[in-house]
């Protein structure tokens, strides 16, 4: 069984210093980590309109549509009629 990866390393290894996604990791747990990052962007109890998501989500990376995909499918964004809203990820307190 393979350990959980370090955050650290992980978004080390995926953003370049701008912070712009370089990579999508193909493996899922990597791929975890790279999203709750992404979804920090996102403020909890807030809506987004489709656009709102996809200018946020262009300043990370240019396929923001294929990153918005897995974000919602990962669980992170939550979409219904075209609106949007963070679901999931870590939240800092």
């Amino acid at each position: 069984m393979n350990p959980t990866p370090d955050g650290t390393e992980v978004l080390r290894r995926f953003f370049s210093t701008e912070g712009r996604l370089v990579d999508m990791p193909t493996r899922r747990a990597k791929r975890l980590v790279v999203l709750d990052h992404v979804a920090q962007r996102f403020e909890p109890g807030r809506r987004y309109g489709w656009r709102e998501v996809d200018e946020v989500l262009h300043e990370v990376h240019d396929d923001h549509a294929a990153l918005r995909r897995y974000l919602v499918d990962e669980g992170f964004l939550t979409r219904e009629d075209d609106v949007y809203w963070r679901s999931g990820g870590t939240v800092d307190l």
